[in-house]
């Protein structure tokens, strides 16, 4: 495992150091956490883990990304990125797509990806030489030290503030995206698809309220979309389990809209290290 990561971890049940032992994780306690032979490290805890994505989510979302159909909203995130960052972590990585973009973008850096999907992480823990994956769940708590991230991405994902605010340093950047009202609206119309949150920007600022926006960019672009494209851009997000699948027989035109917005950790917070 990079030693950078390694030196990150921490054991999910204890919160000690972590070191390899014959092609596992182990904490001074004696808890082993087991290295699957896809590549990713479950730290996952006895309890029933949350629902993930499912194996035919993430094929879905690995053929549309690698398309490029979000290749703008991944440059968007990677130049937030500063070129001198040492540890990137992303929070929901999925197949590590954004985490790759970032990770281009800051040469010596080492990259996590978490995620409580095992197909994703299947995938995530082959898309880029500087990563590695883990499963984790976000809401039971990171398995990570304080302060060890120069850099947080949280990219359609799950957020919880305080756990983001305890593993970055204190001069740390944490970088959110979010869909926008206009976001996939003509399929929203078409298929009714699951709204996006009216109050969304207020839950946001609520559940980051450690933290001060320092920079945000907004993204608004067409994607023409093949019938199978549109099946696959449906299917990779929470909508495969709401929507009858798309009847699309032709290119389709339909909006892509995201918040791309950076944040520091909040001066009270500061103060207080």
């Amino acid at each position: 495992m990079i030693h950078t990561v390694l030196a990150a971890l921490r054991c999910p049940v204890c919160r000690e150091a972590l070191h390899q032992s014959d092609g596992s994780l182990r904490c001074p306690r004696g808890h082993s956490f087991d290295r699957a032979r896809q590549g990713y490290v479950h730290l996952g805890t006895g309890r029933k883990l949350p629902e993930g994505d499912t194996t035919d989510m993430v094929a879905a979302r690995s053929a549309f990304l690698q398309a490029g159909h979000y290749q703008g909203v991944r440059t968007t995130v990677a130049g937030f990125v500063p070129p001198s960052a040492a540890l990137i972590a992303d929070i929901g990585a999925g197949t590590g797509y954004y985490l790759a973009g970032a990770l281009d973008a800051a040469p010596e850096a080492a990259g996590i990806a978490l995620d409580v999907a095992k197909p994703a992480l299947r995938r995530a823990a082959r898309a880029h030489p500087r990563a590695e994956a883990v499963l984790a769940d976000v809401w039971a708590g990171l398995p990570l030290a304080d302060g060890c991230l120069d850099v947080l991405l949280n990219v359609f994902a799950p957020r919880n503030g305080a756990e983001f605010r305890r593993v970055l340093r204190p001069d740390g950047r944490l970088v959110v995206v979010t869909p926008l009202p206009r976001h996939l609206a003509e399929l929203r119309e078409r298929y009714g698809l699951l709204d996006v949150d009216p109050d969304k920007a207020e839950r946001l600022a609520a559940t980051l309220r450690e933290f001060d926006l320092v920079g945000a960019e907004e993204l608004e672009f067409p994607l023409r979309l093949t019938p199978d494209e549109v099946r696959a851009l449906v299917g990779m997000g929470p909508n495969a389990f709401h929507s009858a699948a798309p009847d699309a027989d032709a290119v389709t035109t339909v909006t892509a809209a995201v918040r791309v917005a950076a944040y520091a950790p909040a001066d009270r917070q500061l103060a207080g290290r």
